[in-house]
């Protein structure tokens, strides 16, 4: 068991509309998620300027994936964690 809970995996994906994505966790939990957020950074902008790219979404390690190295780590969006990106930046601005 981690700091917050259980370790959780993505088992099921569903793209809907912009960058919100139907989650289901392997513990059966499902949400609806807006992933705008997460998608920051020169890794994630093809799939932020093409909607194709981004719904091309797949499962890989438990982690929602894309073909070019992007992906998304299931405990964060499970635990509501800030992105890295803003982890980063907080650190940066301290």
């Amino acid at each position: 068991m981690g700091k917050f809970g259980p370790r959780v995996r993505v088992c099921a994906i569903e793209p809907l509309q912009e960058f919100k994505v139907l989650v289901t966790f392997d513990n059966g939990t499902r949400r609806e998620i807006d992933l705008a957020i997460y998608l920051h950074g020169p890794i994630f902008e093809p799939l932020r300027s093409n909607p194709a790219r981004f719904r091309a979404m797949k499962i890989a390690g438990g982690a929602i994936a894309w073909d070019n190295g992007a992906d998304i780590d299931p405990d964060v969006l499970y635990y509501d964690l800030k992105p890295a990106w803003m982890e980063e930046s907080a650190a940066v601005l301290a």
